[in-house]
């Protein structure tokens, strides 16, 4: 498969290849999206996928785990079918994994569910990465137990092999993870050359990954801050870290698009309207480029209330075109 110097939100190539990304994921405002979980039967789901493009959030998240934490023993479906599904019934919002890992995905079977689902959503596909961790993933197909150093050499492994299936016609590999023998990639992604990565990271080796392959990066923050200011020092922190890697691999420090995951931190993003502005403000003048926030619960994990939702997306404006939070700082 030719590539050609040309992307639309596609990989970080050569020096001086520029990303370009579709109007509805504007570079001079910051973006708000959405996480969906994938717990509620499609007949619910569908509506909250409709109502999140019709409010205009900019992108449509959902987990890509086979159970997830607290809510392990509660419904859970398939996300990349789910992301399948809202493909199908929306035609603006920009849709991924926060995040896939290959705790549960080898790189080859993988990049054709990528293809299928770039396929169905006309392009708006963003696929978050990650290392994995340990917990119910690993635990319930009896994966061996990794070290920290372990998880982050398989990521990289598996990202450098995900973005070759995505862009050559065939791929063999043999790795110290994964192995492939005359993969074929047919047809091509519709985004080109492949679609975006969006890694998450927050060491020096998983920075280093995010400049060399990634078109954005996501990161959560410091889990061990006590309190807001300290998470988002750690933020703040992450985001220079993150500079220094595009540095020291000759990129510029808005080669890459950032995204942060508000809920990570001390205090729910949808809280309040209020607060959901103020840490808007805080993220732009970090750098950032999207905010994503979570469905708001009835109960446990993401507990909030809807109302929040639907006056946080008043702040979005019109939805038939490019839209920006209007941000307050303090």
């Amino acid at each position: 498969m030719g590539l050609e110097p040309s992307i639309t939100a596609g990989a970080v190539r050569p020096p001086g290849w520029a990303v370009t990304y579709p109007a509805q994921m504007p570079l001079d405002g910051l973006r708000l999206g959405i996480v969906l979980l994938p717990e509620l039967r499609w007949t619910e789901q569908r509506a909250r996928f409709e109502q999140a493009e019709a409010w205009g959030f900019d992108s449509a998240w959902t987990y890509d785990h086979l159970g997830w934490r607290s809510l392990v023993d509660g419904p859970w479906f398939g996300p990349l079918t789910t992301l399948a599904a809202a493909a199908a019934i929306t035609s603006r919002i920009r849709l991924g994994t926060f995040v896939a890992s290959p705790n549960v995905r080898h790189p080859v079977p993988f990049a054709r569910e990528v293809l299928a689902l770039d396929d169905v959503s006309e392009g708006r596909l963003s696929l978050g990465l990650g290392a994995g961790g340990e917990g119910y993933d690993a635990a319930v197909i009896g994966s061996a137990s990794l070290t920290a150093r372990q998880r982050v050499d398989r990521y990289g492994e598996f990202v450098e092999l995900l973005d070759l299936l995505l862009t050559q016609e065939r791929t063999t590999w043999s790795g110290s993870w994964y192995t492939a023998v005359e993969a074929r990639s047919a047809p091509g992604c519709v985004q080109q050359p492949r679609v975006p990565f969006v890694l998450a990271a927050n060491g020096p080796r998983s920075m280093r990954l995010v400049a060399s392959h990634g078109q954005g990066w996501v990161t959560t923050g410091s889990a061990t801050a006590g309190d807001e200011r300290e998470w988002w020092a750690g933020v703040t922190e992450l985001s220079d870290r993150l500079d220094d890697a595009l540095s020291e691999a000759g990129k510029s420090r808005d080669s890459v698009e950032r995204y942060l995951s508000l809920d990570s931190g001390p205090a729910f993003g949808l809280g309040s309207v209020e607060h959901l502005r103020e840490c808007v403000g805080r993220a732009a003048d970090v750098g950032f480029h999207e905010v994503v926030v979570h469905w708001p619960r009835p109960d446990g994990v993401y507990a909030g209330r809807l109302e929040v939702l639907a006056e946080a997306a008043e702040l979005l404006g019109p939805s038939d075109g490019p839209r920006q939070l209007h941000a307050t700082r303090s």
